[in-house]
């Protein structure tokens, strides 16, 4: 495991910029072109590509499925030019891809790197999640609460109605009893129809998205990934693990997890220092998509480091020759 005295990520972090920004252009070319397996594609080889550059000794924990699933970015697979501290990687090279074929907003290319050891193997399964902004008392909410429950604990906290408190949530037919019981309290509700990440993401900027609480369920990977920038951006998440089946049990025992009721927290998924990079492909409400013109084609880039709390929205204009 890298001592963290080891694990340079105030260096290490505009390289995993150039990273999500990589795959962030590779897939531009796919945006509202309705082949969602071509642009998923595109950016995993970018991304690939760019990670190889850096000097890490990388482990994909949360990435593209088994080995026998995919070809690239596969978990297991060992990423970097083979020198610097050993770290675990978690990627997403576009979530969203349907959003991408379709070209609605909210794409985004998203990575995060902690030292080895650090990050939660969530297996490809469902995790029901709950995530709030910084600011509040420790556990003011949680999994064990019902959604009327979480808003009017959410409402007392800030001092206001129920109605005042607005919830992102994923629109799915598993979600409408959910969606029903949040109307009821009198809550706003912003469905979105693919990339929790962004939605959870969106809770720990508030006065940006105005959004206060993000529940539902969806998938574990991005549920690391979605815990690694609340860690860097401050505020609290919860997730358990859903499983449907012994194959899904099997799944999480190969990724070592033996406990299958147990709820995690954000630094339970989370253990130690991160940096994380998010890199827009469609416009959205966290970062504007990439932006092609005759002479330039340019990101946006939201990077984040745990360790100190920074943010940066980095804008990169790459000349096009």
């Amino acid at each position: 495991m890298t001592p963290l005295s080891d694990f340079n990520d105030r260096m290490l972090s505009l390289g995993l910029a150039r990273v999500s920004e990589a795959a962030a252009h590779a897939s531009a070319d796919l945006i509202g072109r309705g082949d969602e397996k071509a642009a998923d594609q595109a950016a995993v080889n970018a991304m690939r590509d760019q990670l190889n550059k850096l000097d890490i000794r990388g482990t994909v924990v949360i990435g593209e499925g088994e080995r026998d699933e995919a070809p690239m970015l596969f978990i297991g697979e060992e990423v970097g030019a083979g020198t610097g501290p050993e770290v675990d990687i978690a990627l997403d090279p576009l979530e969203g891809t349907t959003l991408t074929a379709k070209d609605m907003p909210n794409a985004l290319t998203v990575i995060a790197m902690a030292p080895r050891g650090s990050l939660l193997h969530a297996p490809d399964v469902y995790m029901e999640k709950l995530a709030i902004g910084p600011g509040y008392e420790k556990d003011i909410v949680s999994l064990d609460m019902s959604p009327t429950e979480r808003i009017e604990a959410l409402a007392r906290a800030q001092g206001v109605e129920p109605k005042n408190i607005a919830v992102c949530i994923l629109d799915r037919p598993r979600h409408e009893d959910m969606i029903a019981e949040v109307r009821s309290t009198g809550a706003k509700i912003r469905l979105i129809t693919d990339g929790d990440v962004a939605g959870v993401i969106h809770c720990a900027e508030p006065d940006f998205t105005g959004i206060d609480m993000y529940m539902g369920s969806g998938g574990a990977p991005e549920g690391v990934l979605a815990a690694s920038a609340l860690k860097c951006m401050g505020g609290q998440m919860w997730g358990k693990l859903l499983f449907r089946n012994d194959d899904e049990r099997g799944r999480a025992r190969k990724a070592g997890i033996t406990d299958f009721d147990k709820i995690y927290t954000r630094d339970d998924m989370v253990r130690s220092d991160v940096i994380f990079a998010a890199t827009g492909v469609t416009d959205g409400s966290i970062v504007k998509g990439v932006k092609r013109e005759p002479t330039y084609i340019e990101t946006e880039t939201m990077l984040m480091r745990s360790k100190t709390g920074s943010l940066r929205r980095m804008i990169y204009r790459n000349p096009v020759r």
